[in-house]
């Protein structure tokens, strides 16, 4: 993924995009050409030396059965937002600017592990369940289900696990803008309802500022 050195994302945006409630479309190669589907997933930071996503497909879904050829790659999307060069306080000021897209986002490699048994999927279920269910104030939970119900729905499914060798995340979110433009996006991403967006926006102005070299004071060069 091209990414310039100031939508690096940092260590806590990765972790972020990780561990949130998400889905990714995981992307395999295999013999019948390259095959994706959309799935939700669940982090898990104690597999291998970079954490795994665990998910799962439908039986009947062939990407898990078609055996993949190298590394296969979960795409994460965070929040994502068009920009306004209307938004720019650049606009009034000279008029050269253009609209772009803000987005975070992160392609997850690794290697394809199938689980096709009760244990390992009911323990993946209820993760799942637990992590998007968290923030609610009466949370559903695998147990409110019948047992042979929950027994026939694992019955449809087939598990995955991605064990990562590596990230590739970026953060587009205007760092190579000006103060004055940011605080433009941010307040006219706040006025379209993009409130996610903004708050990473303002999230990763914060961060440039307190993470660029300062210069030595005139003090300290000895002018007076």
């Amino acid at each position: 993924m091209y990414t310039p050195e100031h939508f690096a994302a940092s260590p806590s945006a990765i972790q972020e995009l990780l561990t949130g409630p998400s889905a990714a479309n995981l992307v395999t190669m295999t013999g019948q050409g390259m095959l994706a589907t959309l799935l939700p997933f669940v982090y898990d930071p104690t597999v291998g030396e970079l954490g795994a996503l665990h998910t799962h497909l439908a039986r009947n879904n062939i990407q898990w059965s078609e055996p993949a050829i190298g590394e296969s790659m979960a795409i994460i999307q965070g929040p994502d937002a068009y920009i306004s060069p209307s938004w720019y306080a650049a606009k009034a000021e000279h008029g050269r600017v253009v609209p772009t897209w803000n987005y975070t986002t992160a392609h997850v490699y690794g290697t394809l592990t199938i689980h096709d048994d009760p244990a390992w999927l009911g323990a993946h279920v209820r993760a799942l369940t637990n992590l998007n269910e968290s923030e609610r104030e009466h949370p559903w939970t695998v147990d409110d289900a019948p047992d042979k119900y929950i027994l026939g729905q694992l019955k449809a499914i087939v598990g995955v696990e991605l064990i990562i060798t590596r990230i590739d995340a970026k953060t587009k979110l205007s760092q190579n803008r000006p103060e004055a433009d940011v605080h433009g996006v941010i307040a006219g991403l706040q006025t379209c309802g993009h409130s996610q967006m903004a708050a990473q926006v303002e999230q990763a102005s914060i961060a440039a500022r307190n993470s660029a070299p300062r210069l030595p004071s005139l003090k300290n060069l000895g002018v007076r």
